[in-house]
Parts: structure tokens; C-alpha cells; sequence
């Protein structure tokens, strides 16, 4: 038979191993198996289209929360234009009442319910001999007018499923990230995951896990995402892993979800010589409230947590990604902003704020009633309201939620932000929803925006809220400007020193003198040697600034007015600055 696999990613630069484990592991029987991915941005025509021409006779999709109204939509066209068709769903959002889906949904006609490597295959061999489908463990169907379900299934042994990439696609997934995972399963029953619904946890073998990361790293992908729900569950296994990973020379970055407390202090103080960019951890923290944690029925070692984040994000070379969720038990807008500023006080690379869905199979949705929620009715299922949030305060969230990811996940005001929140006397919660309040307030949450303009709206912000700091503010803008943004952009409103003329004037000079100045200039850039003007405005530049913003940075406190030379380099691809000695830069 000619097999289809599909599904709708979110991204393109996104991929799915599931198909991909689904065809590695049918493909030794007499079957044609394909794999096209699309994503939710592609339009249901245009895909239809797309589908049609491959003349499948079974046709799979995958299902999750972002994607199964236009799954189930996308099914009800392929019947009408191939009504002979055999279409099959699976995935987390249609393993746990299936009855619903097929009872609403004629076009549908298997559902596979959990892993489904084996149920597929079962089902693909039944099909292509004639033969009855009702036995097949883990699958759900209708006969005579009756619908059937089994039981989600699991793998029993991970290694029976062969490696999901092929040297062959390599070429086209060169600018995707790759998924992977060394485990199935999760040691915590965290209630809001689906991962609470099944229990234990399932292993590759150390020699299978090898052989295939050494694909990845002989490939130079770019990254690897572990999906495994806890990598870190246990020592033995993982560390291995992190060990053989590091010792690559390889420019793969390996991103990973931990649980951060449970790292012992011999993988803490190996994590120190990891080189930089090798790895990516992210951590659910969710909460520091303890009722909340006892609600969900998890467990954070909050002393343990700090620690362990401080001695890694310390170490500077592996990207730190935590987490936090909106609309969980007894987490009122004042305990969420306490959470909020212990997690943001760890100073992360990345603070994902997420607001809890209540996923079908999940445990928190069985007790909804409880906690008063109320939520979407279809897919993602995401919380409104309950007995401690009102949907007015989820709301301010929400856009608290959007500006942060511009502000300060985007990583454009490392140098700033630290600053004007220090200064504004607020907690750092108090701090984003006064900016949130003002982003609406502007109607700037309903439109998108450059790099230019955030770091004007962030001016127009501090104008209105801090005026007496709006000069010093500015300074600190620039530096962001110059560092984070590798040069590329430079707003006109800042007091740059070539756009002001005073300041053109007063430094034009001593920078050309600089620049003249071999011998001088390699006291800063060893391999320096003058070749063109051009090339020096391309790979460097020298600002002067009103107060030393470089010994703030290294030693934070009080803040010296004092004329600054900065050289910021962006060779390679890798900014950098250094502080130009007032002997060598005289005007």
C-alpha cells in the first residue's frame, strides 16, 4: 500500500520525530511509506493539493493541541476529493477520548491511541491482507455503527524502534531543528502534563543512544531538542550522555528538560567545563509556592534550585531556559508575582511565562470543578479564569506575557534592563506590569515591531514613568543597541556620537588618530592592521558614552559620570567590547 504520514507543524524550522518513528518502524513491511509535514500556516487547499498528488491509500495525521481543528478539517477534505481513503489519527490530543472524535467526525476512521509504532504497523498489516482490525491493541474504530476502544500502549523496548533520520533527508532538514529522545515516560505525576498518565520510565541503550547522536554530530546539525520529559530522571543514563557529548568537537547545540535539584554536585561541577554552547537546559519551575507545587503534585528543592542555577549560569556557557505557569491552584495574582520574582531573580536566559491548558488526560482537568476553571472549550484548552485569577487579571498577564518575551526574552536589553528596574525602586513584577499597562495604554500590543522601535518604546516608556533617569537610560540603551544587536541597529533618537555634532567634533578626531595608531590600536586588537575605512566601520566601532557603563557591569552599584571610550568588536560574528584607556583616546 502507499502509505502518507503527516501533520501540521507550528513552524517550519520545526520537524516531527513521531512520523518519522512511526515510518522507521513500518517501513520492513511491503509498504510505501512517505512523510510530508506542513504547518498550521499553510493553507487546508493548498495542502489537500499537496496530499493528493502522493495517491495514498492510508492516510495518517498526527494531532496535537495546535493543530486538530485543522486536522479534522484537513480529514473531512481528503474524503470528499478521495472517498476510497483510509485515514488514520493519532497523537496526544486523540488518544484520550477518541470516542468523541469518531462519533463527531465520519471522515475519521482509526484512531491510535498512545505510542503508536506497533499499533500502526499492526493496523497496516490488517488492512493490506483484508483482515479484522479488532483485536489490534490500542486502537480505536467503528463496527457496525459501534464505536470500540482499546487502551493507549506503550513500547516496551525503545530500542525495537530504529533511528527515525536517514542520510537522505539530511539535506532538507539542514535548517530545522531535530527532535530526539533517550526515554519515554517520567518519574512525576505533575498534574498538568500528560506525561502523569503513564507510569515509569523506558530506556535506549547507552550503545543505541551513541550511534545515534554521532549521526547528528557527523551531520553539524544545528540543534537537537531532547523530548525526553525528565533527562536528567536518572544518573546512569544521563550523565554518560552529557559526558560523551561533551568531549565532541562539533558545533551541534543539545537542548535538554531537566529537573534542576536533582543534579548532584559531581555533574554540577562538571557542567563548569562543558564548552560553551554545547548545551541548553530547560527547567520547569512552574511555581515557589508551596501549596500550589502540593496541588500539582510536584516537588521543587527550592534551595537546592537557586543554587544549582547560580553555580551554572555562573560558569556563562550553557543557556538556562525556565519556566513558569499561569492559572494554577491557589496562585492569586499576588503569589504569582512572588513566584515570578524569585524565578527572575535566578536571572535567566530565557523566562517562558505559560498559562496552563487543561489537556485532555491530564490530571488537573479531572478536578477542574474544584478550582473553579474555566476554560477553552477546544484546543489549546487554555485556563480564562478560576477561583483565583478573573479573566480581567489573566488578561493583563497575557499582555505582561507578550511584552516580556519582546523585552527581556528577546535578549536585546541585557544591560538596561537590570539597570532602570533598579533604579524605578519596583519588584521586577511590579516593574513589567507598569510596561504592560503603558504597551496597551500605546496600543503597541496590538501591532508587531522592530528592533528599532522596541528600544524607542522602552525610551517612551522610561520618559513618561522615570524622567529624571532618561538621559543615563539612554546611554545604556546604546550600549544595548551596539552589543545585542551586533551593530545592525542604531536609533536615531540616541546621543550617538557621529549624529550629534557637538559630540561628532569633540571625538571625530581621537578616533581617526585611534584608528592611524597601529601599534597603539593592537595594544586592543593584537591582529589589527589598517586596510580600509570601510572595513573598520563594518568589523568595529568606538562610542563614548556619558558614565562608565563597563565598571557597572562588572561591579553593579553606583554609577560613575565619567566619559567613557568603548571599542565593541563584531568580527566573526561575535560582538565584544573593551574600555579604551584615557592615555590611548585623547582629544
Amino acid at each position: 500500500m502507499n502509505v502518507l504520514l503527516s501533520t501540521l507543524n507550528t513552524k517550519y524550522i520545526h520537524s516531527s520525530l513521531a512520523l518519522r518513528y512511526l515510518a522507521s518502524f513500518c517501513k520492513p513491511a511491503e509498504n510505501n511509506i512517505t512523510v510530508r509535514e506542513y504547518t498550521v500556516n499553510n493553507g487546508l487547499l493548498e495542502i489537500l493539493s499537496d496530499i493528493y498528488v502522493c495517491h495514498a491509500q492510508v492516510i495518517g495525521l498526527a494531532c496535537y493541541i495546535w493543530n486538530i481543528e485543522a486536522s479534522l478539517e484537513l480529514a473531512q477534505l481528503i474524503k470528499k476529493v478521495q472517498p476510497q481513503v483510509t485515514i488514520v489519527l493519532g497523537g496526544p490530543e486523540v488518544t484520550y477520548q477518541p470516542e468523541e472524535i469518531l462519533a463527531a467526525h465520519a471522515a475519521v476512521d482509526y484512531i491510535i491511541m498512545g505510542e503508536g509504532e506497533q499499533t500502526l504497523a499492526d493496523l497496516l498489516a490488517a488492512l493490506g491482507t483484508g483482515q479484522s482490525c479488532r483485536n489490534i491493541p490500542g486502537l480505536a474504530y467503528r463496527q457496525n455503527n459501534v464505536i470500540a476502544a482499546g487502551t493507549p500502549q506503550v513500547v516496551d523496548k525503545l530500542d525495537d524502534i530504529p533511528f527515525p533520520y536517514t542520510q537522505g533527508e539530511m539535506s532538507q532538514l539542514k535548517d530545522k531543528i531535530l527532535y530526539y529522545e533517550s526515554s519515554r515516560g517520567c518519574p512525576f505525576s505533575c498534574q498538568y502534563c500528560l506525561s502523569s498518565a503513564t507510569a515509569g520510565v523506558r530506556f535506549l541503550s547507552r550503545e543505541r543512544i551513541v550511534s545515534d547522536l554521532q549521526f547528528f554530530i557527523n551531520n553539524n546539525v544545528k540543534q537537537v531538542k531532547f523530548v525526553d520529559r525528565t533527562f536528567n530522571a536518572r544518573k546512569d543514563h544521563y550523565f554518560p550522555i552529557l559526558k560523551f557529548l561533551a568531549e565532541q568537537t562539533c558545533r551541534t547545540n543539545f537542548h535538554f528538560e531537566i529537573a534542576v535539584d536533582i543534579l548532584d554536585e559531581e555533574v554540577i561541577e562538571f557542567l563548569g567545563d562543558v564548552p560553551p554552547g554545547r548545551f541548553q537546559f530547560e527547567i520547569g519551575i512552574q511555581s515557589t509556592n508551596e501549596r500550589t507545587l502540593a496541588a500539582i503534585k510536584r516537588n521543587n528543592n527550592w534551595p537546592r534550585i537557586v543554587s544549582n542555577i547560580d553555580k551554572i549560569r555562573g560558569y556563562g556557557n550553557i543557556h538556562l531556559h525556565l519556566d513558569l505557569i499561569v492559572g494554577l491552584p491557589f496562585e492569586d495574582i499576588t503569589i504569582f508575582s512572588k513566584s515570578f520574582n524569585e524565578v527572575y531573580d535566578l536571572q535567566p536566559d530565557m523566562l517562558q511565562i505559560g498559562f496552563l491548558k487543561m489537556l485532555k488526560g491530564a490530571g488537573i482537568r479531572e478536578t477542574s470543578a474544584a478550582h473553579g476553571y474555566i476554560y477553552m472549550d477546544i484546543a489549546p484548552y487554555e485556563v480564562l479564569a478560576n477561583n483565583y485569577l478573573n479573566y480581567g487579571q489573566v488578561r493583563q498577564l497575557k499582555i505582561l506575557e507578550e511584552v516580556f518575551e519582546q523585552v527581556y526574552n528577546s535578549g536585546r536589553f541585557r544591560f538596561s534592563l537590570p539597570w532602570i528596574i533598579n533604579s524605578s525602586g519596583n519588584t521586577a513584577f511590579d516593574f513589567y506590569c507598569k510596561l504592560a499597562s503603558y504597551w496597551e495604554q500605546q496600543g503597541h500590543h496590538l501591532v508587531a515591531h522592530s528592533g528599532k522601535t522596541l528600544y524607542k518604546h522602552m525610551a517612551g516608556f522610561c520618559a513618561v514613568f522615570y524622567p529624571e533617569v532618561l538621559p543615563i537610560y539612554l546611554e545604556f540603551l546604546k550600549f544595548d543597541a551596539l552589543i545585542n544587536e551586533h551593530g545592525g541597529v542604531r536609533p536615531e533618537f540616541l546621543p550617538w556620537n557621529q549624529i550629534n555634532q557637538a559630540a561628532a567634533d569633540k571625538w571625530g578626531e581621537a578616533k581617526t588618530a585611534f584608528w592611524r595608531d597601529t601599534e597603539l590600536v593592537r595594544r586592543y586588537l593584537p591582529d589589527y592592521s589598517f586596510t580600509t575605512w570601510r572595513d573598520i566601520k563594518k568589523m568595529y566601532h568606538i562610542e563614548v558614552f556619558g558614565v562608565d557603563i563597563p565598571a557597572f557591569i562588572k561591579n553593579p552599584g553606583n554609577l560613575e559620570a565619567k566619559e567613557t571610550a568603548v571599542l565593541f568588536s563584531y568580527r566573526n560574528n561575535k560582538p565584544w567590547y573593551q574600555v579604551i584607556n584615557n592615555d590611548d583616546f585623547r582629544r
